[in-house]
């Protein structure tokens, strides 16, 4: 018996209608969005954006990214008892579809050093048209340069590609946010790990 492709073997995009359906203004929630952290999170609140651009350099307006992180005090969410007496998912989902730009945003905490010789880090998926299989990368901070040096897996990144996976900071009028951008190929392509 024969049951054909699943959403996930094909083509897409699936992930508006299925993943971000808030987002997109479809009339059913979401068991998971961009806020990962609510305002009772403990730790400096944040806000994570950049775009996703494909091999032309143009920006994608299709792509869902997903982020998992620790909080503040280096703690993953393992249920949801957790969740709702801290205000911390740990994780967020946003389509880059629903912006002008083609924007990906997170409102989050900072997450903290999950273990020795760690910097502070959140894990991203990439799930974008024409990919069969969804990339994996990590977003890490400009401003934890002492901790980001003595890191084992961003030092295990050829030094001259380790500034694709470095949010920069700057603050705004309405507080703290981390830019990166995702480039999927091209001179300026992204780290991706295989896992």
């Amino acid at each position: 018996m024969s049951y054909g492709e699943t959403p996930s073997q094909t083509v897409g995009p699936y992930f508006a209608y299925g993943l971000t359906a808030q987002q997109y203004g479809y009339d059913f929630t979401d068991v998971v969005d961009p806020v990962v952290a609510g305002p009772d999170a403990d730790g400096e609140h944040i806000r994570i954006t950049g775009q996703v651009f494909d091999g032309n350099n143009d920006p994608v307006n299709d792509a869902m990214i997903e982020i998992w992180q620790a909080d503040a005090n280096g703690t993953y969410a393992e249920n949801p008892v957790d969740v709702a007496s801290t205000g911390f998912r740990g994780l967020g989902r946003c389509g880059t579809g629903t912006d002008a730009q083609n924007r990906f945003y997170f409102d989050t905490v900072k997450p903290g050093v999950v273990a020795d010789g760690a910097a502070p880090f959140v894990n991203v998926i990439v799930f974008m048209r024409g990919m069969l299989v969804h990339a994996f990368t990590r977003f890490y901070f400009a401003d934890e340069a002492e901790l980001n040096a003595r890191d084992d897996i961003l030092q295990s990144v050829p030094a001259d590609r380790r500034d694709t996976l470095i949010a920069k900071r700057v603050e705004t009028r309405t507080g703290v946010e981390y830019r990166i951008d995702i480039h999927m190929q091209g001179d300026a392509e992204t780290v991706f790990f295989d896992v």
